[in-house]
C-alpha cells in the first residue's frame, strides 16, 4: 500500500481528495525549496539536498526526530537563518531576511509582556500598515482576536493569560498581518492535551476560511494528520558503513483523508489508522536509516 523511497516524491494509492504529485507539481509552487543544505561542520551537514514545493493555500507539516534540521529549514524560510547552499523562493522571489509577508509562530509565544493583547497585535498591524487610522487598527485587531476566541481578554496583559491563551494571541498576531505564508514551529508543544486540541480546531477553521498557506513543524503524528494536506517525513543524519549520510526529506505523504476532518472524528475515518501506522513506522524504524 505504501511505497518506500524511490525518488524525492513518494505517494500512496490512498488518494481521496488529493492528486499524486507530477513533475510539474515538483517544479512549480508558491514556495520552492531547491537543494537546501546546512552544515555546522563541513564534513557532516545536518541535512543536504532538501527540495520541495508548497502550493498556495496548502498546509504542509514536516515530521522528524530532534536534530534532523526541521527548525533550521523553518528559520531559513522565515529569513532568520541562512542555508549553507541551496535556495528558497516565495512567490518567485528569493527569501532574504525577515519579512511581514511571512508570519511566524514559535512554541514560545514571544509576546511583549508590558502590552495588552490588543496592543501586542496592534503593534504588528501598524508595522504592516503604518498609515492606517486608529479606527482601522482597532477594527482589524478585534476581528482577529475574535477569531481565536479571546475578545473577553483583549485588554489583559500576558501575565493574566494562561499558556493556551498566550499562544492564541500569537496566532492572532500572525494572522492579523495577513502574511502570504504562515510558519509554525511546534506552536502547541507546551500545551496540555485539551487546550492543544481546542486550538488545533480553531487554527484549522481559520486556515480553511482564509485559504492561508502554512508550513508547520510538529512531533505529533495526529496533529499532522488532522491539519496537513501533505506530510514531509525527514530523516536524521546518520553514520553507517558507507560513511556519514546527512538528513533529508526521505518521504512525502499526501493526506488522503477528507479535508473537512475534525479532531473528534479523525479516528473514525477510513484510512486513518493505515496513514498513522505508516508515519509511526517511519519514525520508529526508518527515520535514521539511509
Amino acid at each position: 500500500m505504501w511505497s518506500d523511497l524511490t525518488s524525492r516524491t513518494v505517494t500512496t494509492n490512498l488518494t481521496v481528495g488529493a492528486s499524486s504529485p507530477t513533475k510539474e507539481h515538483t517544479m512549480q509552487g508558491f514556495l520552492k525549496i531547491e537543494s537546501l543544505s546546512k552544515a555546522f561542520a563541513p564534513a557532516k551537514p545536518v541535512f543536504s539536498d532538501v527540495s520541495f514545493t508548497i502550493a498556495k493555500g496548502e498546509f504542509v507539516c514536516i515530521i522528524g526526530h530532534s536534530g534532523c534540521g526541521k527548525t533550521t529549514i523553518l528559520n531559513v524560510l522565515a529569513g532568520l537563518d541562512t542555508a549553507t547552499s541551496g535556495h528558497a523562493f516565495m512567490d518567485n522571489r528569493e527569501i532574504a531576511g525577515p519579512s511581514l509577508e511571512r508570519g511566524v509562530v514559535f512554541q514560545s509565544h514571544a509576546l511583549m509582556p508590558w502590552l495588552t493583547v490588543r496592543k501586542n497585535i496592534a503593534f504588528a498591524v501598524l508595522s504592516r500598515w503604518p498609515d492606517w487610522t486608529a479606527a482601522q487598527v482597532k477594527n482589524h485587531v478585534e476581528k482577529f482576536v475574535g477569531m481565536v476566541g479571546l475578545s473577553a481578554a483583549i485588554d489583559k496583559k500576558p501575565s493574566q493569560l494562561s499558556g493556551g491563551m498566550k499562544q492564541r494571541v500569537g496566532i492572532a498576531r500572525a494572522f492579523a498581518i495577513q502574511p502570504k505564508m504562515l510558519l509554525l514551529d511546534e506552536p502547541f508543544g507546551a500545551l496540555d492535551a485539551l487546550t492543544r486540541g481546542t486550538i488545533q480546531d480553531e487554527l484549522m477553521t481559520i486556515v480553511r476560511e482564509t485559504h492561508q498557506t502554512v508550513f508547520m513543524i510538529t512531533h505529533d503524528v495526529d496533529e499532522a494528520i488532522l491539519l496537513a494536506d501533505r506530510i514531509l517525513l525527514m530523516s536524521n543524519g546518520t553514520e553507517n558503513a558507507g560513511g556519514y549520510a546527512p538528513g533529508r526529506i526521505a518521504e512525502e505523504v499526501i493526506n488522503p483523508l477528507p479535508r473537512k476532518r475534525t479532531r473528534a472524528g479523525l479516528h473514525h475515518l477510513p484510512g486513518y489508522y493505515e496513514l498513522r501506522n505508516h508515519i509511526v513506522d517511519f519514525l520508529v524504524t526508518r527515520a535514521k536509516a539511509c
